[in-house]
């Protein structure tokens, strides 16, 4: 007979919480995928790689082949598989155990359910607050998987597959894992914290939309020779074609994501943040098990 004894000291320290006027205590974080060094290049890898990709159009030359939309598919079946070597490598070097499987799933699908509330309507996007809360919660490992993962969970739910799908998948895992990346994890909670996180989420929306601009700017060709890309000309040039582009087609969509964002992070996001650290304790990701004799 045997007995597994788990470390709860986490959970023992976050009872008390203090208020927004008290200096809050120190707490550990749980992260449930803990970045390794091979996971770091990995992501570094991937992240420089996505970079170009979505740059390459402001440093081509003019007679460049990538101006032709034909070779954009190559680009993108190369991006896809990256993306996935990442989540494999993570798995690799930090042991990903049921419990952080299970976490992924169910906070995968609620940001793949999440999206189609409001997909297409002048770019309410809900599924960003979460994305952006629980990679605060989970650390930035964690926060690209499942950023990720639920862009390509809501693709395959919403019938959005297409050479597109790899790049919304590297800017939602971005997205998340900056999240993650914000300061204070150990000690900044309350208003501050919310105030900070509905600021980055704000942000991050915009940039969001702006990036993946990046994608289908090149492909216009002459459609709109007002705003299209150029190859060969000027960076200064087509970067002030680039924002007119911006402006004329996806700031509609990027300013109210913006907005859905804040007022879910502000409204929902106190009880949301409770709820994934209370799981997140209750999981026990760094605990030790032992076993002793009954």
């Amino acid at each position: 007979m045997s007995s597994v004894v788990d470390d709860r000291s986490a959970e023992k320290k976050e009872r008390a919480r203090p208020g927004d006027g008290e200096r809050p205590t120190r707490a550990p974080r749980t992260r449930a995928i803990r970045l390794g060094p091979r996971s770091v290049i990995a992501l570094a890898l991937v992240s420089a790689i996505g970079v170009a990709a979505f740059g390459w159009p402001l440093l081509a030359s003019r007679g460049s082949g990538l101006a032709h939309s034909q070779d954009a598919p190559w680009l993108f079946a190369a991006l896809l598989p990256l993306l996935l070597a990442v989540v494999v490598a993570t798995i690799a070097d930090t042991g990903l155990d049921a419990k952080a499987v299970a976490m992924l799933g169910v906070l995968a699908a609620a940001g793949a359910a999440l999206r189609p509330l409001g997909a297409g309507t002048a770019g309410i996007e809900p599924m960003f607050f979460l994305m952006v809360l629980s990679g605060r919660v989970l650390g930035p490992g964690f926060g690209f998987v499942l950023g990720s993962l639920s862009m390509f969970a809501s693709a395959l739910l919403t019938g959005g597959v297409g050479p597109w799908m790899p790049f919304q998948m590297l800017a939602m895992g971005w997205v998340s894992m900056g999240a993650g990346l914000l300061p204070g994890p150990d000690r900044l909670r309350g208003r501050r914290e919310l105030g900070m996180l509905a600021v980055y989420g704000a942000v991050a929306s915009v940039a969001y939309g702006t990036v993946m601009n990046l994608q289908g700017w090149p492909y216009i060709g002459s459609l709109v020779s007002g705003v299209a890309f150029v190859p060969g000309d000027p960076v200064a040039d087509n970067l002030a074609r680039f924002a007119a582009y911006c402006l004329a087609t996806s700031l509609g969509w990027d300013l109210p994501r913006a907005l859905v964002t804040v007022v879910a992070t502000l409204t929902l996001g106190p009880t949301v943040l409770k709820a994934l650290r209370r799981a997140t304790r209750r999981a026990a990701f760094d605990a030790r098990a032992g076993f002793e004799d009954a």
